[in-house]
């Protein structure tokens, strides 16, 4: 029976990684990969589904719905104020085209540290980066890496951060934002340094063997023409952004009010009050960009509604497959893993987070079973704050990830075959790479 309910739980998993690359909505796939799980795992199928499932679900929307929506309103608004037009059109004429690769990735990464969700800043730098990569004669293919790089690889796993994966770990671990010290900074300096430097060096041989610049081929539909227009998007007068002071200020002001609050109250509720604040400074300073005040805080809604129900529904997926006796046989066989504790922490978080494909949803399901275990060991809270939101920057970016997905295909309109292998390179081997020597350097000193 036990060996059973092992196949089941790895072929549950396959099933939902396979599901979510066909494009199977994530809901429909993780119902379907937990009838899977409970049944092969020996549950009742009625327990699993109406409790187990159900409880996973409502109890991290419960607790993340406020942190999700408002995210999801702050970006919206960055994005209809044009502040965000303005941050990336004011990094790209600071750099130029010279310099295309770096702007692309340095105006994701200054949206994203500063709390705007990924989906908007996708959207919103794309067309910057179209124009950058046209005019430098640089093939489009790696747009969809710059993107990602910027947008997940260091921003969302640094200590300060006030990306949702790097709160998500103060709740189990009674640590601040900023947790993880020096090794934690040097960790994202390394992953930001490095992987600019081979981001650059991959652009510049593929140049170098005769790759140009041209939008991907995608027929006659939609994407195509939707391309084609952002392409030949003229270049936005001075007084059509909002200056890029007040553009900046927002984005500043969470991650400081964040960092600060954090130290004298819930890290989740020093979130929440400094997103109430930068929405409130947004749109207070950049009023006369606002056309649609109320549908843009509907639209932010609705968007967090969405993002909280995927995730959602796999960390209810991660609540039954719980509750079989191979998982359990699982956890305990990286509990056990020979060397320092951090090793079992780090390999049980990035290979959730792969197999969910989500970094959030990942870290909704393994911190709740791991933190208790380690802590109990009297393991470090804050190098375990570190690891964990480490890791789950790592195998989450899998061809599955609803991110990746979104970048390289409805937002670039390129295809995995064409972008995907930078991707894996710049936000899966790098950060894992990085998490070994993080939990390396933790367990020395």
């Amino acid at each position: 029976m036990a060996f059973i309910g092992m196949i089941g739980l790895l072929g549950s998993l396959i099933l939902l990684i396979y599901l979510t690359m066909k494009g199977v909505n994530i809901i429909i796939a993780a119902l379907l990969s937990s009838i899977v799980v409970a049944i092969t795992g020996g549950l009742r199928l009625d327990t699993a589904l109406m409790d187990n499932y159900m409880t996973g679900f409502t109890g991290y929307f419960a607790s993340w719905f406020l942190v999700f929506l408002l995210g999801a309103i702050f970006g919206k608004v960055m994005q209809e104020t044009k502040a965000a037009d303005s941050i990336a059109n004011w990094i790209k004429n600071k750099f130029g085209t010279k310099r295309a690769v770096f702007a692309v990735v340095a105006a994701a990464a200054i949206m994203t540290y500063g709390g705007v969700s990924l989906f908007v800043v996708g959207f919103a730098v794309y067309p910057i980066a179209v124009s950058l990569f046209r005019a430098a004669n640089l093939p489009h293919r790696f747009i969809p890496a710059a993107l990602v790089f910027g947008s997940i690889s260091f921003t969302m796993t640094a200590p300060g951060s006030p990306e949702i994966q790097n709160i998500i770990p103060t709740e189990f671990f009674g640590t601040t934002p900023t947790a993880g010290g020096w090794i934690g900074v040097l960790c994202a300096l390394l992953i930001m340094i490095v992987g600019g430097l081979w981001l650059g060096a991959m652009v510049r041989k593929a140049s170098a063997n005769g790759e140009v610049f041209s939008l991907p081929n995608q027929g006659n539909d939609e994407t195509a023409a939707s391309l084609a227009a952002e392409e030949e998007q003229p270049e936005p007068n001075k007084g059509d952004l909002p200056n890029i002071i007040l553009a900046v200020l927002p984005l500043v002001l969470v991650i400081v009010i964040l960092n600060i609050l954090g130290q004298f109250m819930t890290p989740t509720v020093a979130l929440l009050i400094a997103l109430t604040i930068g929405i409130a400074v947004a749109c207070l300073s950049m009023l006369r960009f606002i056309k649609e005040f109320w549908d843009a805080l509907a639209t932010g809604a609705q968007n967090a509604l969405v993002a909280l129900a995927n995730t959602c529904a796999v960390v209810g997926f991660g609540s039954v497959a719980a509750q079989v006796s191979a998982f359990d046989s699982l956890i305990t066989g990286l509990v056990n893993i020979p060397g320092p504790p951090l090793i079992g922490l780090a390999i049980g978080v990035t290979v959730i987070c792969g197999l969910t494909g989500s970094a959030s949803g990942g870290l909704g399901i393994a911190l709740p079973i791991l933190a208790p275990i380690y802590l109990a060991q009297g393991v470090d809270p804050g190098a375990m704050h570190r690891v964990s939101a480490l890791a789950s920057g790592g195998l989450d970016s899998l061809p599955h990830n609803g991110y990746i997905v979104t970048t390289v295909r409805a937002i670039c309109g390129e295809t995995h075959k064409r972008s995907y292998k930078p991707i894996l390179l710049l936000s899966v081997i790098l950060p894992t790479i990085v998490l070994a020597l993080a939990v390396i350097m933790y367990s020395i000193f």
